[in-house]
């Protein structure tokens, strides 16, 4: 192979992309099949649920999405009634979020599929793989996250 010439297939951080895009889309069968939900709907479910009360900043911050992706899921969970908007009292431009009980009893009644899901991922590895590969990815998250 030519020095200036990059094979994808074999380039980590398209590696990384094209993994956690298979596991992402084999994940929202789970959430899909079971409320329809689109993976940021999903995102800002689980976010929601998590941590409470939340700003779509701070939503989007926490799930890596565009604040346009967060808008829109949003709109669409409150729609659902999953969801409610509060203003902020000091800046009106920020709204405060936080689960409706029926978008608490649609995350509460996820948490356990999204455990299972991830425990039958893993269990399709050796216990040294599974050790590698949670050890691996704290690593490169400390590293990239490192001054």
């Amino acid at each position: 192979m030519e020095a200036d010439t990059l094979e994808l297939e074999s380039f980590l951080p398209y590696r990384l992309y094209r993994l956690a895009d298979a596991v992402s889309r084999e994940f929202s069968r789970v959430y899909k099949d079971r409320h329809g939900l689109t993976r940021p709907e999903w995102r800002t479910l689980a976010g929601l649920g998590q941590h409470g009360t939340m700003t779509a900043t701070a939503l989007g911050e926490q799930s890596a999405m565009h604040k346009t992706k967060v808008s829109r899921a949003v709109a669409e969970l409150e729609r659902r009634r999953w969801l409610t908007r509060k203003p902020d009292e000091k800046d009106r431009r920020v709204e405060h979020l936080t689960l409706t009980n029926a978008g608490l009893a649609a995350y509460r009644e996820m948490v356990p599929l999204a455990k299972a899901f991830e425990r039958d991922l893993l269990g399709r590895l050796s216990a040294e793989e599974r050790m590698a590969i949670v050890s691996g990815v704290a690593a490169l998250e400390g590293a990239l996250s490192a001054p």
